[in-house]
Order: structure tokens, then C-alpha cells, then sequence
């Protein structure tokens, strides 16, 4: 009885009578006036010629009704075949993001900078965010090496640009779409002059406190903003003078809120990013506490080397705490 229920909803109405559900377009009886329809060596006709008379009974022809039965059978049947392998497609395609994704991390947390650019870049048309900001973090990872010639660099940097606001555009309350693009577009802000500079650098800011809006948790959100307080702390008095002629208020910060960002990044993940040893160190020297400058400087002299940048960040950290102790 039940799939003679459904089955009806399929067979042509009598005129006046009220339409069912109809089939998504494509399939059997989807098309009410569509000339002569083929459907597996069936011919069937117009629906305006399955009308039946009123004051004849349905079962009135008996072989046309087993016929108009079958066809609605096997299209009823069809289109859920369709809508299994399309359910059954979509999951595969989401099992394969997921163990791109997971190849992607692996080489991200072995230091395969080239190997996982070359992975993601298999990828670049995807419309998933995860993998696109990924793409935008390694294109721009490349771009830092050091044998990466200068224009190399630069289109690496604009593509890393790209993919970050791709990513943004497909999921906006992804905290690392909006952290990677906000990166992505300080980076380009090296080639396009001081005034796009200080124009992007509102732009920076709320995306980098979108993301750790989103997620409070990540450390390196919140280190970056960090940065962009100390950076406009740091401004140099004719940069200061620009930014005060080409804006009524030109973005400014302290040292003291640098040092607020820096303290938070720590306590959400301990020692997770040398540079941001070096920058609580660098930060207290700005503030003359020569204490915990050299506590901090200290902690980001020790601090294990895995990357081309801890090593620079040592060296530094060094140089600082044998300046200052000189002076002393």
C-alpha cells in the first residue's frame, strides 16, 4: 500500500483535480507540455493526451494503466538512485578534503615548506576555505625562504593575497580566513607605498580581532595583534607626520597594549612561538625594565630552533641581552 500511494502521486491527474508534488526537473513527468518524451525505449505522450474523461474510471484501460504504472515506478525509482549517489559523492568528496587536509598539517608541522606547496597548489580551484587558507599560509611561507628571488616573492605574496580572500569569501566565520588574509594583505603593503600601507592597516586590525573574536584560544591572533600595537607604537615620527596628512585619524597604539597582547598570547599557549619571546623582551626594553626584558630575551635565546626564523630570533635575542648588559 505504500509504495502504491507514492506511485499515485505520479500518474496524471483528471482535470480539476488538485497537483501533487512534482518531480526536480530532468525526470519522468517533471514537464507538463514537452512534446513526445523518450524514457528507455517508451514513448509517451503530452500529458494534455493522458487526460482521462471524468465519467470514465480510472481502471478503465487496463493495459495503459500498467504502463503509466511501470513508467512512474521506474522514474520514482531512478530519481532515488540519483539522490543516493549524489549523497554518497558528496561524502567522498568530503573524506578527500579531510585527508588532503591532514597531509597538509603533517607537512606543516615537519617543516616541508615546498612539499606542502606543491600539495595545496594541486588544489588551488577548491572552494573549500580550510584548504584555501592553507594555500594562502604556504604560498606565503615560500615567499619567505630565503632563496626565493625578489620576484618570486612578489607574486607568491599577491597570490597568497588571493587565495586568503578566497577563503574569507567562502566562510566568513573562519578565524584563520580572516588571520590569513589579514597577513596576506600587510604583506602585499611592502609593494604598494605608505599611504596603502596605513589605509590597510584599519583593515588588518579588525580582521585580526575577528579572528580572535572567533576563536580566543589561538595564540597567534592574538600575538599578531601584538604586533600591529607595537608596530604603530614604533612608527617613526615622518611616517607619523604621513599618515597625519593623509588621514583625519591615523592609527596609533602603545607599547603598554603591545605588551597586553604579548602576556595574553603566553598564558593561552606557553613558549608556542619564539618570536613572541623576543617581542615581550623588545617590548620592555621600550618601557625601560631592563628586568624583564632580559628574563624574556633570555627565554627567546634558549628557545629550541626548529625554523630558519627561531635561529634568527636567537641570534637577536642574543645580540639585545650583550648590547644591553654592556651598557651596564
Amino acid at each position: 500500500m505504500a509504495l502504491a500511494a507514492r506511485l499515485w502521486r505520479f500518474l496524471p491527474l483528471r482535470r480539476g483535480a488538485a497537483p501533487g508534488p512534482r518531480l526536480p526537473a530532468g525526470t519522468s513527468g517533471s514537464r507538463g507540455h514537452c512534446g513526445r518524451c523518450r524514457f528507455r525505449g517508451f514513448e509517451v505522450p503530452p500529458r494534455s493526451w493522458l487526460q482521462l474523461p471524468t465519467s470514465y474510471p480510472v481502471m478503465g484501460n487496463p493495459g495503459t494503466f500498467k504502463r503509466g504504472l511501470l513508467l512512474s515506478a521506474l522514474s520514482y525509482w531512478g530519481f532515488e538512485t540519483y539522490q543516493v549517489i549524489s549523497q554518497a559523492a558528496v561524502v567522498h568528496a568530503a573524506a578527500k578534503v579531510e585527508e588532503i587536509l591532514e597531509q597538509a598539517d603533517y607537512l606543516y608541522e615537519s617543516g616541508e615548506t615546498e612539499k606542502l606547496y606543491q600539495l595545496l597548489t594541486q588544489y588551488k580551484e577548491s572552494e573549500d576555505a580550510e584548504l584555501l587558507w592553507r594555500l594562502a599560509r604556504a604560498s606565503r611561507d615560500v615567499a619567505q625562504l630565503s632563496r626565493t628571488s625578489e620576484e618570486e616573492k612578489k607574486l607568491l605574496v599577491y597570490e597568497a593575497l588571493e587565495y586568503a580572500k578566497r577563503a574569507l569569501q567562502k566562510n566568513e566565520s573562519h578565524f584563520a580566513a580572516h588571520k590569513w588574509y589579514a597577513i596576506c594583505l600587510s604583506d602585499v603593503g611592502d609593494y604598494e607605498g605608505i599611504k596603502a600601507k596605513i589605509a590597510n592597516a584599519y583593515i588588518i586590525k579588525e580582521h585580526f580581532e575577528k579572528a580572535i573574536e572567533l576563536n580566543p584560544k589561538d595564540a597567534t591572533s592574538i600575538h599578531l595583534m601584538g604586533i600591529w600595537c607595537y608596530t604603530f607604537a614604533e612608527m617613526p615620527w615622518y611616517q607619523r607626520r604621513i599618515a597625519e596628512m593623509l588621514f583625519a585619524t591615523p592609527p596609533s597604539s602603545t607599547y603598554e597594549k603591545a605588551l597586553g597582547y604579548f602576556h595574553r598570547a603566553e598564558q593561552v599557549d606557553p613558549n608556542f612561538y619564539s618570536k613572541n619571546l623576543l617581542l615581550l623582551g623588545k617590548t620592555y626594553l621600550k618601557l625601560h625594565n631592563k628586568k624583564l626584558a632580559a628574563f624574556w630575551l633570555m627565554k627567546a635565546k634558549d628557545y629550541p630552533a626548529h625554523t630558519e626564523e627561531d635561529k634568527q630570533i636567537q641570534t637577536e635575542a642574543a645580540q639585545l641581552l650583550t648590547s644591553f648588559s654592556e651598557k651596564n
